[in-house]
């Protein structure tokens, strides 16, 4: 087995580490060491230990897995730089038993897939993705790095979403859209046009409501 660190101790993490303990039913894969956050350390959540601040890691990252279960795109990137020079840790996958990974789909290290959510075809995750419970993604659909997917959200074939993206809970996007990275959807948006500036976007059809944000 292999042992796993969870970056960030809230609730997303209980339910990373419940989706950790789902895939060992099948096949014992993970021995979960327990969370590291920087606001609960030696605490204790869900029977698991707090092990520390992020920079436990920094000390102890020799054979170790981690994966970052914190909701926001642009922070799991600043912990993932803040990372970056610990060469011997290495970054889970995640993918729930009851999601499904349809043919030629790739996901990158570090994701997370919860329970529910489908790739049909020819999908590709990056690095550092979130897609939370009952989300679909159709064929040849393109999820670039540090994304977040809430649940239910519905990503058409042929989309593009860029870096850093947020989508919320029930989003829709229809085919062939590109959506520029570091962009938020509210809850509830439908997509319908490209969205090439980033921005806070919501509403049916999605218009822009706030100003840009960089990772």
């Amino acid at each position: 087995m292999k042992d796993l660190v969870i970056i960030g101790a809230g609730d997303f993490a209980r339910e990373v580490v419940w989706t950790a303990e789902r895939m060992n039913q099948c096949c014992q894969e993970w021995n979960i060491l327990g969370f590291v956050d920087d606001d609960k350390a030696g605490q204790t959540v869900d029977g698991y230990p707090v092990l520390g601040e992020v920079e436990w890691l920094q000390k102890h990252s020799r054979n170790i897995y981690a994966t970052c279960a914190i909701g926001t795109g642009s922070v799991r990137k600043r912990i993932w730089r803040k990372l970056s020079n610990l060469h011997d840790l290495r970054f889970a996958t995640i993918v729930d038993p009851m999601a499904t990974v349809g043919n030629g789909c790739i996901v990158g290290e570090g994701s997370i897939i919860c329970a529910g959510t489908i790739l049909t075809v020819a999908v590709k995750v990056g690095f550092n993705c979130i897609l939370n419970l009952n989300c679909t993604v159709g064929h040849d659909a393109v999820i670039d790095e540090c994304c977040t997917l809430q649940p239910g959200s519905n990503i058409s074939g042929h989309v593009h979403i860029g870096a850093g993206t947020d989508i919320g809970t029930g989003t829709k996007i229809i085919p062939g859209i590109d959506i520029a990275e570091g962009t938020i959807l509210g809850a509830g948006s439908v997509v319908v046009r490209n969205i090439q500036e980033s921005g806070t976007y919501a509403g049916v059809p999605a218009r822009r409501l706030g100003t840009n944000r960089k990772l």
